[in-house]
């Protein structure tokens, strides 16, 4: 049972993981290191597709469940005719991770879509990104790069357009999570390694990493928190929204009763079927 509305259980990435494995159509490469890869998940239908984006959480640390973790819902997705792009980057534990190297990986996975748009019948023109937890962070910083800093490493002077981004219980302000965050899986010295900030000196060690630092990002964004979430509990997600909204951003909050934080990724949940159709919205809409 994944969570009963009496109990108030929630699922655990383990009970995620113990399902039957799907496999995507195609591993492609972006980098030569061993994390630099995503895995492409194909329609059966013809035509172009639009394509999903998935960034997947665990606190930027190797020693947790990579992108095998999103699989379950890209299987389901591609059967709604979206090209699903699963994405795996350097994390903490791993060699050169951190600032810039995590994050110069997910905007070369991003981009790599244009080498491989042709030959796999993608839809560039219709780009979503949607990123769990950690990834909810680099997901919104992702949509967001152009706008950094020229001196910065990580600026992008031509990234892929994404038309809008969603966020899964992301940690979306590095800063406010940090200072006020559970400390369930992510502390303070975690966030301080993945940002370099005892080498950065002298600067604004959030400007051009933190999404809430960036605002406004210029996407549209779709911020969804479970109401039983105590990894990112749902504050997060509606301080995050409130704050881009401000910024002028185009920025809706969604707080899902009943719903912890690996719901948001399993598609055997009743959290599910209303995240799908957010994610079929966002690619038709935008």
């Amino acid at each position: 049972m994944l969570f009963n509305q009496d109990t108030k259980a929630t699922m655990d990435f383990h009970e995620l993981l113990a399902l039957p494995k799907p496999k995507a159509n195609r591993h492609i490469s972006y980098g030569d290191q061993t994390d630099q890869f995503g895995e492409l998940w194909l329609p059966d239908s013809d035509g172009i597709h639009p394509v999903l984006i998935l960034i997947h959480g665990g606190c930027w640390l190797e020693s947790l469940p990579g992108l095998d973790i999103m699989n379950y819902i890209a299987e389901d997705l591609r059967h709604y005719d979206i090209a699903v792009w699963n994405i795996e980057y350097r994390r903490l534990g791993t060699k050169d991770a951190g600032y810039p190297a995590t994050f110069l990986d997910v905007a070369h996975a991003i981009d790599k879509l244009r080498d491989i748009a042709t030959d796999n019948n993608l839809d560039l023109s219709h780009v979503v990104i949607v990123g769990h937890s950690a990834g909810g962070q680099l997901a919104l910083w992702a949509a967001g790069r152009s706008g950094i800093n020229r001196q910065s490493p990580l600026h992008a002077n031509d990234p892929l357009p994404i038309k809008a981004v969603i966020s899964l219980a992301g940690i979306n302000d590095l800063a406010d999570y940090r200072k006020n965050g559970p400390s369930s899986c992510v502390t303070p010295p975690l966030i301080d390694a993945l940002i370099d900030a005892p080498h950065r000196t002298g600067e604004d060690v959030y400007a051009d990493t933190s999404p809430a630092a960036m605002l406004p990002l210029h996407v549209p964004q779709v911020i969804i928190s479970g109401d039983l979430d105590m990894i990112v509990p749902e504050r997060f997600g509606i301080n995050y929204a409130n704050a881009a909204t401000a910024a002028g951003d185009k920025a809706e909050s969604i707080v899902l009763h009943n719903t912890g934080h690996i719901e948001f990724i399993s598609p055997k949940s009743e959290a599910w079927p209303q995240i799908r159709s957010i994610i079929k919205k966002s690619l038709i809409d935008n």
